[in-house]
């Protein structure tokens, strides 16, 4: 039987959260139960994770026109792209 439980998260927490929970076309109900799965069967074990950097271009050798490295908001949209892509399964 599922219960309702109230959690304060921080907001931009939350707003990552909402993003990869519509990236994988799924509830974020769905997505925090499988996160508190994970961790009471302590399958997932923190991990550093090597943070993927933007793409560059080839041509000029800088980045490319929509990345900008002063916006630390533009490169957590990247990662998250990134880390949805890898979880993803192949089709």
């Amino acid at each position: 039987m599922a219960r309702r439980v109230t959690v304060q998260l921080p907001e931009d927490f939350l707003d990552r959260a909402r993003r990869t929970a519509a990236a994988e076309r799924r509830t974020l109900g769905s997505l925090i139960e499988d996160w508190l799965q994970a961790i009471v069967k302590n399958e997932r074990k923190p991990a550093e994770r090597m943070r993927i950097m933007p793409r560059t271009s080839k041509g000029a050798g800088g980045l490319m026109p929509e990345v900008d490295l002063t916006n630390p908001l533009m490169l957590q949209e990247h990662d998250d792209v990134e880390y949805v892509r890898r979880i993803r399964p192949s089709e």
